[in-house]
């Protein structure tokens, strides 16, 4: 690795402060686009037919009379998918849905005025572009994006046309990481040196995290288009396996990564501020399922961060003990633990004394988070997102760093002159 690829902190300090800076400036842009009238009724769009779609249909359906929204058109590349999906619209909202093959004609229809991204996330970037320049709100699953350097793309988009998009990490519609931030601010916490969580699962022996009963050579479905599935990914010919089971797959997944790690970081990069991190390290490896898979099954991050804190986060898909998610200052620590968190004092007078106790409002809830995408539609306020695309650009950054150093064995950094990830 050459001098000019490596950065010191100094330098990393003093080029982050201008991305940021610019990162900022991504919030002063056109009138909103995608803003509905407070009264008007707001038509979805729903491209990716496949199981988050059953659950964002769910979610609709839940508050579609509450919220006065419906789905009026569905697209995948699955036929037989796309239909099932088309009925079940017409069944739970009382209308047939139109139904397209390209995404891009579901853009181009004038009466849509949201849509719902829930494909693989090696396509979030290209159709969350290409939607906001067609003048919709965007709801995009996360990941925000598949990598840091596409999610900056995403965000000149954003400043170019005042999209209004909605990051679907639905965990920030719990209160706990706004409180905890102002808890923080208020210095309870004294200097933050370190926060920690995890995202843990125990999958079935014979399986595994993300592997469904697909074969390699199964054959393709005749009404499956394989090429636009692919897009923008690596061109290979049809494999069921990566079809069917495509978060174990590099060219379109990051896997426990980009999967699970970016629910859970995205809430401590709200409650302790957090930018860029000055580093990243990502390890682990293929310990329990060794099936042909290109991503862990057992994976570690740890990042830190300009004048700390340093953050850990554990995954494992082969066991569920967890560790405590909590934030550690100084002078005490906050523990997030039912029904919200506590802070207990580190004082050697009272330690472990309840600071402070907070009860959450809100929760993990995809209905919430589209409420709370509609209420900034329906103002054009983009400030009231709880999952904004800058915030999403930090989650998948901090991501993008370790997995970026799991592949590559180097502890990585983000270049925001180069806007890519690099050694450190």
């Amino acid at each position: 690795m050459s001098e000019s690829n490596l950065l010191t902190r100094r330098e990393f300090v003093q080029r982050a402060s201008v991305g940021a800076a610019a990162l900022a400036s991504a919030w002063s842009y056109a009138p909103s686009v995608g803003a509905v009238g407070a009264n008007e009724r707001i038509n979805i769009g729903v491209i990716g037919t496949g199981g988050i779609a059953g659950s964002h249909g769910q979610a609709l359906q839940a508050i579609k009379d509450e919220e006065n929204c419906t789905i009026v058109a569905v697209c995948d590349i699955w036929t037989r998918r796309m239909n099932d999906y088309a009925s079940m619209v017409k069944s739970k909202f009382g209308e047939e849905p139109k139904t397209y093959h390209d995404y891009r004609e579901l853009l181009a229809n004038p009466d849509i005025d949201k849509v719902v991204i829930a494909t693989p996330e090696h396509w979030h970037e290209r159709m969350t572009i290409d939607a906001c320049r067609a003048g919709k709100a965007v709801y995009v699953e996360k990941p925000m994006t598949h990598n840091a350097t596409e999610a900056l793309r995403v965000l000149d988009v954003i400043k170019e046309t005042g999209a209004i998009v909605q990051v679907g990490v639905q965990g920030m519609s719990d209160d706990c990481y706004e409180a905890a931030r102002d808890i923080i601010k208020s210095g309870m916490l004294g200097q933050v040196m370190q926060a920690q969580i995890d995202y843990v699962r125990r999958y079935d022996a014979d399986s595994g995290p993300w592997r469904t009963d697909a074969k390699t050579g199964d054959p393709k479905p005749e009404d499956l288009d394989w090429e636009a599935w692919l897009g923008p990914a690596w061109k290979r010919p049809w494999d069921a396996r990566r079809y069917h089971d495509w978060r174990c797959y590099w060219d379109y997944s990051g896997g426990v990564s980009t999967d699970l790690f970016v629910h859970r970081i995205t809430r401590l990069i709200k409650a302790c501020d957090l930018k860029e991190p000055i580093r990243g390290v990502g390890i682990g490896g293929i310990y329990k399922w060794d099936d042909g898979r290109e991503v862990p099954d057992t994976f570690e991050m740890n990042l830190e961060y300009p004048g700390g804190p340093t953050v850990y986060c554990l995954g494992t898909m082969g066991n569920n003990r967890g560790i405590e998610h909590c934030i550690r200052g100084y002078e005490a620590t906050l523990v997030f633990e039912d029904p919200g968190f506590n802070v207990y004092s580190m004082k050697d007078d009272e330690k472990n004394k309840v600071l402070h106790t907070h009860t959450r409002s809100g929760g993990e809830d995809q209905k919430l988070h589209h409420k709370n995408h509609h209420a900034a539609m329906r103002s054009g306020d983009a400030s009231l997102l709880k999952t904004p695309p800058e915030l999403g650009f930090y989650g998948v950054l901090a991501v993008d760093l370790a997995n970026e150093s799991y592949k590559r064995k180097k502890y990585m950094t983000w270049d925001p002159g180069r806007r890519r990830v690099v050694a450190s």
